[in-house]
């Protein structure tokens, strides 16, 4: 039975994390599927297309040996169950896993139709500087029928989308990201903000 790895994020930009995340997926699973979506505990500045458009440029950087990493446009829904009955449809004999980030762990249990996400998945979270895995986060899950797995993700980078958004800092932004960020005129919202506060 083939082995796939569903991840999805909100790439409000995409950074060297998930870089390195998709080529340690691409290792570690059969088949991973990728897609940029809306996530309904964020805002976001930024529209869909532009986050899916950095995210197949990453994703032709990383150029996988085994070529079994892809941009999945059809699985991009705001609420995961949609996502995971889709792949579902379109892979009828595959075993699925959920990937996500550590920072969500205590939101899960609140997801919507969140006990039929767990029957149909395993959950497989993702390290993240700055965000402690539990492990009372991590039984409750258990106790509502999650299988999790912790991933051993050898490299990680301590950058976050958001610490881009909400300063100047660049680090982190592969080279392709940060050309199509200034080719569209992505972020500059966030530069006017800047300059308003340092006049005050």
């Amino acid at each position: 039975m083939i082995r796939i790895a569903l991840f999805g994020t909100s790439a409000d930009p995409p950074h060297q994390g998930h870089q390195a995340i998709m080529r340690w997926l691409s290792q570690a699973f059969d088949y991973v599927a990728v897609w940029a979506a809306d996530n309904p505990y964020k805002t976001h500045q930024t529209p869909l297309v532009d986050r899916t458009a950095m995210l197949g440029l990453m994703i032709e950087e990383i150029q996988s040996p085994q070529r079994n990493l892809r941009l999945h446009l059809e699985l991009s829904y705001g609420r995961s169950i949609f996502t995971i009955e889709q792949a579902r449809q379109h892979w009828p004999d595959a075993a699925f896993t959920l990937v996500v980030g550590a920072d969500i762990v205590r939101q899960l249990p609140h997801w919507y139709r969140s006990q039929d996400i767990f029957s149909q998945v395993q959950i497989l979270v993702i390290p993240r500087p700055g965000y402690p895995i539990e492990e009372d986060g991590l039984m409750e899950l258990r106790q509502q029928g999650a299988k999790v797995e912790i991933a051993n993700v050898p490299e990680t980078y301590d950058v976050s989308s958001t610490e881009y958004r909400t300063s100047e800092e660049t680090r982190g932004l592969p080279p392709a990201i940060q050309a199509y960020i200034d080719q569209n005129d992505l972020y500059s919202c966030q530069e006017n903000s800047k300059e308003k506060l340092s006049t005050r």
